[in-house]
């Protein structure tokens, strides 16, 4: 069993007494640093750029990247075939190894997907979540919320500091960064124009949409075992009323235009 390593986000009780012996993901909580007033300072599209690079190479590095010839990448890659880029981002794609339901996508395109997530979920259900996701990179979203960390959170200091290039980052501050990707709250407002983004984006990549409704769907049936505790499910879902919405909206997109929902179960290779 891989060492049991810093927890920052817990996982449903169904999973965590059903799941194999994967590790939990690992992201540095910071050492000192309540958030201060805003500085009148900017940050350059390149500062940003390797402030996310560093970002998700600190948490490669830091957790359990499952291999090329790993099954769970292997129906990844299969499921992702001709998935290269977003609106001109060049996608990637990895597997985390851990026992935390998630996926989250950077504003480099990094894309990553937890292992436990892919259990539970099947193949068209996996899909529509990775387009919901990458929805949230083309809509700014998740560069917005990355800018908003380093504008206002303990890292201002060091990044104003740093002028014209990026500043040198402690283990810590890494580490905050990354939990700003993986954890960032989105407004009502902005999961539905993921939902719609995403909607567009598979539909572009000749996938089918309906793995958005489905994904919804399936993670809803888990919600009750999760109680009180942090997962995808209340990061993804608010309310129960504003997911209703949100499942018949995407419902009504894929019947108007005239597709069809996938009738066998695509399986978990």
């Amino acid at each position: 069993m891989k060492k049991v390593i810093l927890r920052i986000f817990t996982v449903t009780a169904f999973l965590a007494t059903t799941s194999p012996a994967y590790s939990q993901f690992n992201i540095a909580k910071a050492i000192g640093g309540t958030a201060k007033a805003v500085k009148a300072f900017t940050i350059t599209d390149a500062q940003m750029a390797d402030y996310v690079k560093e970002s998700v190479d600190w948490m490669d590095k830091h957790n359990p990247v499952l291999p090329e010839n790993d099954p769970y990448t292997q129906r990844l890659r299969k499921l992702t075939a001709g998935i290269t880029d977003a609106e001109g981002i060049p996608l990637n794609f990895k597997v985390y190894n851990v026992v935390d339901v998630n996926a989250f996508a950077c504003p480099d395109g990094s894309v990553r997907v937890f292992s436990s997530l892919m259990d539970i979920m099947n193949d068209d259900e996996l899909l529509g979540v990775i387009g919901h996701e990458i929805g949230h990179v083309l809509k700014r979203h998740s560069k917005n919320a990355f800018k908003n960390e380093l504008l206002t959170g303990a890292l201002k200091d060091a990044v104003a500091s740093a002028g014209g290039k990026a500043a040198a980052l402690t283990e810590s501050q890494l580490g905050t960064l990354g939990q700003s990707l993986v954890s960032a709250k989105f407004s009502q407002k902005q999961e539905n124009e993921a939902d719609d983004c995403g909607y567009d984006f598979l539909v572009s990549k000749g996938k089918n949409p309906w793995g958005i409704v489905m994904s919804f769907e399936k993670l809803m049936s888990l919600e009750g075992g999760s109680g009180s505790k942090q997962s995808y499910i209340q990061k993804m879902f608010s309310s129960h009323p504003e997911t209703q919405k949100r499942i018949e909206h995407m419902k009504k997109r894929c019947e108007k235009d005239g597709i069809a929902r996938p009738t066998a179960t695509a399986g978990k290779e």
